[in-house]
């Protein structure tokens, strides 16, 4: 898929705690498609990257902090995974901001495994379809979305999938998304699989 996303700026935000997998192959998979990542994080402090969680991984310095950013200078947004970088984020009104600018803009987003939990502290799920880690299944209805155990669904430019043995499959599906561009904030239906 190289080219497929030239001249596209994706933003990636993640902090302390981020499931390592899920922040390199997403990113990876972006750049080598053509884009242009930027990784964001509560302050340009380098956050510690995990593996399954309790294993530490690499440090990664980010390329910017939230309050420096604007939802406007992206076309695109990935959210990896990871408990603690998850919970961390969800209690950032600067993230929470930024995500609903770009859902409300209906740029498409990527997400993974405990990802979701700052589209329910946005209150972006209602009425959409999407898999994450099992553990959250039960926020994501609480707060009026429609929880799957799928490897990878996407509903109206938002591709979720479940943990980093989704990963080729979330990677692919972000790509092939990504490249469409923004969707309609009122297009309807959710798909599941690879289309």
């Amino acid at each position: 898929m190289a080219g497929a996303l030239d001249g596209l700026r994706v933003a990636i935000i993640a902090t302390n705690g981020v499931e390592q997998a899920e922040l390199e192959q997403p990113r990876q998979a972006v750049d080598e498609a053509g884009a242009r990542s930027t990784l964001i994080s509560l302050s340009t402090d380098p956050i510690q990257a995990m593996n399954s969680d309790i294993n530490k991984g690499d440090t990664f310095t980010p390329d910017a902090a939230i309050s420096d950013v604007s939802p406007d200078d992206f076309d695109a947004l990935v959210l990896p995974g990871g408990t603690v970088n998850a919970d961390q984020l969800r209690q950032s009104g600067d993230v929470v901001s930024f995500v609903q600018a770009v859902f409300a803009a209906g740029k498409p987003v990527g997400v993974i495994c405990h990802g979701p939990w700052t589209l329910v502290e946005a209150d972006l799920v209602r009425g959409r379809t999407l898999t994450s880690y099992p553990s959250l299944r039960t926020d994501i209805r609480n707060a009026g979305g429609n929880a799957v155990d799928e490897e990878v669904v996407v509903d109206r430019g938002l591709v979720s999938s479940r943990n980093p043995g989704d990963l080729d499959a979330f990677c692919a599906k972000i790509v092939e998304e990504f490249a469409e561009g923004a969707h309609s904030v009122h297009d309807e239906g959710a798909t599941a699989g690879a289309r």
